[in-house]
């Protein structure tokens, strides 16, 4: 199928409320054009380097993610383009995000990333640092800022019960963080979870955005 087809496919499945963030990453940019022509206006993508060359090559009206790991010296690189970092793992990126974006005038987005995963690999805050910091302050007074949800990736299994109960941990995670700590927020909104593999079973546990690269666009090309 193109990827106008297989963009329908998946978009006819997802529930209201859900979007979609087409996932790009070592894609060129002629295919990421036939996702725009489709109508996919949100992309997410997980190298600096990467987002930084594409960004500039297509339509202004594309809403760019930041879905990767952010090492603090690419920061720069990334904050004129991204319109969400999904994947701040520290206070410090916090901080520092933050920092960026003033001094260019921007504002951006960002979403809280909880590690719930079995491997050691993956980052994000665990949950008892995440309710720590919550407790401390740690997400007031942001300028350019505004904290709109969780982000996590759940352990790479066939074990889909495994699965949903890490997702399970998201969901109750993010509606902890929500009610106590960002009840005036309005924009505290959104959990970005579920990949090709597994995200039926994230939407079923309150995924407001799920991501998906494979199922769209096909084999990665490297």
């Amino acid at each position: 199928m193109s990827i106008a087809q297989n963009l329908q496919c998946i978009t006819a499945q997802l529930p209201q409320g859900v979007r979609l963030v087409a996932v790009s990453k070592f894609h060129p940019v002629d295919k990421v054009m036939e996702a725009y022509n489709a109508g996919q206006r949100i992309f997410g993508e997980n190298r600096a380097q990467e987002l930084a060359a594409k960004a500039p090559q297509m339509p202004t009206d594309i809403e760019w993610h930041f879905i990767g790991h952010l090492q603090k010296n690419k920061v720069r690189m990334i904050m004129p383009w991204a319109s969400t970092i999904q994947s701040i793992d520290s206070i410090q990126l916090l901080q520092l995000v933050n920092k960026e974006a003033a001094r260019i005038d921007h504002h951006v987005n960002v979403l809280l990333q909880l590690h719930v995963a079995k491997e050691q690999t993956k980052s994000g805050f665990s949950i008892d640092e995440v309710l720590k910091a919550a407790e401390e302050g740690a997400f007031n007074n942001l300028s350019n800022v505004t904290i709109c949800g969780v982000m996590a990736m759940a352990t790479f299994t066939d074990d889909m019960n495994q699965v949903a109960s890490e997702f399970e941990l998201v969901h109750n995670t993010f509606l902890s963080l929500r009610d106590k700590h960002f009840a005036g927020n309005p924009a505290f909104k959104e959990i970005s979870m579920g990949m090709s593999d597994d995200w039926p079973v994230a939407v079923k546990h309150g995924a407001t955005l799920v991501r998906i690269g494979t199922d769209i666009f096909g084999a990665r090309e490297y």
